[in-house]
């Protein structure tokens, strides 16, 4: 009642003048703690299926992610002399390319355009690149045409699978604040990571039905096929992102013009580090690993059979899937900060056996396996899970797209390292040291997250906004917050005058 009062008192102070009304840090974040989980039916029916669709989104940017671990494989079979480490890490490293351009671009649109306009872009660039997979050829039958073809067509996809990121978390976490404040942690885990990590088992299940259908004569109807399956993903959510509504923090607080980033890099420079350092670290050792799974697999299996290296790689991806459940366990019970601390904890010790005992592990096709998987498995755990959770709560909504998905860029950046080192350093340092290597960013990890990323553990994200703005206020800003019914006029210094002219 306090806070309907308040607003009331301000709006008859402060009548709208034109299509502004003069908002102030204190009546911004009455409002906010008034209404942020007051929601009609059709908010909260737009809040639970824009959770669904981050989901079914996600899932597309799984499967194109993993896409290339066993069409890797089915490259160096057809073409043996085309396809070499060179090419290979090219076609890998493009959708990489295209991600970093996606995340840090469709981040900024997703704060200054639109959480929906950055959706539905995403959607349309996963469609349009997946379409020019499927179909690429080279001019006149040539191997080399057909993998720069791969190459754009893959970066293209790239920009909307790297897009999805920001759109989608960003656009979760909001929707799962809203409705499950207090389990807004584990919803968003298992409609992003868990989904993400998903598309690795779905990719190589896609594979095996296919290539059991059309039989190893037909390699290339195999990889074009799985390919094709990729267009029809994100399909399935494109209907229902053109009806979403955006979230009513988003709708409050949004900052489309004159984006204070100075003070915006003063207050959250700790907490970028910490997302960025972290988030660089784990891709650095995920991606190739992930990516190049298959080729290590294959090279373990003495007769290199595609269909068993499948099977092993299935199963790899299987025993990753456990980890995400039990970080979204103990992502409150534990905590983020400690939950991703934990899993940075577990590359050091499952990197360390697998690396230092390498050549008698691999000898033990199931035993290397099991410890491979469960190397990824506390990595989901951790940093998989928190690092995007840490990344949408870390940071107030006017900036959370610019912030996650600079902090994800950076990432893929990682991951690009990551893939282009990884055959120099199994080539010269032998492949132990991938895992070795895996251990020693584990413990980086550990002590960046300990330093830099803050704990929003039961945190409402309302009151992040609500210290931001009252920040905004202190350092001088105004300018217009809001969109819509909601836009407003934040100048703080008016409000203070105003209030002295009324005095006199």
């Amino acid at each position: 009642m306090s806070a309907e009062k308040g607003i009331n008192s301000v709006d008859e102070k402060f009548p709208k003048t034109g299509d502004l009304r003069k908002v102030t840090a204190k009546t911004y974040e009455a409002e906010l703690k008034a209404t942020a989980h007051d929601l009609n039916k059709k908010e909260s029916l737009s809040a639970y299926f824009t959770i669904l669709a981050a989901g079914f989104g996600l899932i597309s940017d799984g499967y194109q992610n993993n896409l290339m671990t066993m069409s890797n494989v089915i490259f160096k079979q057809l073409y043996p002399k085309d396809y070499t480490s060179i090419v290979s890490t090219r076609v890998s490293n493009s959708l990489l390319v295209g991600a970093v351009l996606g995340q840090i671009f469709v981040g900024l649109i997703c704060d200054r355009v639109g959480r929906k306009v950055a959706l539905v872009s995403t959607t349309l660039l996963i469609v349009i690149g997946a379409t020019l997979g499927t179909a690429a050829h080279g001019a006149h039958g040539s191997a080399q045409g057909l993998f720069w073809f791969l190459t754009i067509a893959r970066g293209i996809t790239g920009v909307g699978v790297g897009g999805e990121y920001p759109a989608s978390s960003t656009s979760a976490s909001e929707a799962a604040n809203e409705t499950a404040q207090k389990n807004r942690g584990p919803v968003f885990i298992m409609v992003t990571n868990f989904v993400l990590s998903f598309g690795g088992p779905l990719a190589v299940s896609v594979f095996l039905i296919v290539l059991s259908a059309a039989g190893e004569n037909h390699l290339e109807t195999v990889w074009r096929v799985c390919f094709g399956i990729g267009i029809l993903l994100p399909l399935t959510v494109f209907f229902f992102r053109l009806r979403m509504l955006s979230s009513k923090l988003y709708r409050k607080g949004a900052i489309k013009r004159r984006v204070p980033y100075g003070l915006v890099f003063k207050r959250y420079w700790r907490e970028l580090i910490g997302t960025c350092g972290a988030w660089f670290l784990y891709d650095f050792v995920t991606f190739p690993n992930g990516v190049f799974s298959g080729t290590i697999i294959s090279s373990v299996i003495h007769n290199g059979d595609i269909k068993a290296t499948a099977e092993w790689q299935l199963l790899l991806g299987i025993i990753a899937l456990p980890g995400v459940f039990v970080g979204a366990y103990l992502c409150n019970r534990l905590g983020r900060r400690n939950t991703m601390m934990l899993g940075f904890s577990g590359y050091l010790l499952f990197g360390l056996i697998i690396g230092l005992a390498y050549n008698k592990i691999t000898k033990i096709i199931p035993l290397f396996v099991i410890f491979y998987g469960l190397m990824q498995s506390v990595g989901n755990m951790g940093p998989g899970d928190m690092l995007g959770l840490t990344s949408s709560e870390s940071y107030a909504t006017p900036i959370r797209g610019t912030c996650y998905g600079l902090s994800a860029a950076i990432g893929k950046t990682g991951a690009a390292v990551g893939t282009q080192a990884f055959t120099p350093i199994q080539n010269n340092l032998g492949k132990q040291w991938t895992f070795i290597i895996a251990a020693i960013c584990g413990v980086i990890g550990v002590l960046i997250t300990y330093f830099c990323i803050p704990d929003m553990t039961g945190v409402d994200l309302a009151d992040e906004d609500a210290k931001f703005m009252q920040y905004l206020a202190d350092n001088g800003w105004e300018g217009e917050v809001g969109e819509d019914d909601e836009k407003g006029m934040f100048a703080e210094h008016h409000v203070a005058e105003a209030g002295s002219a009324e005095k006199l």
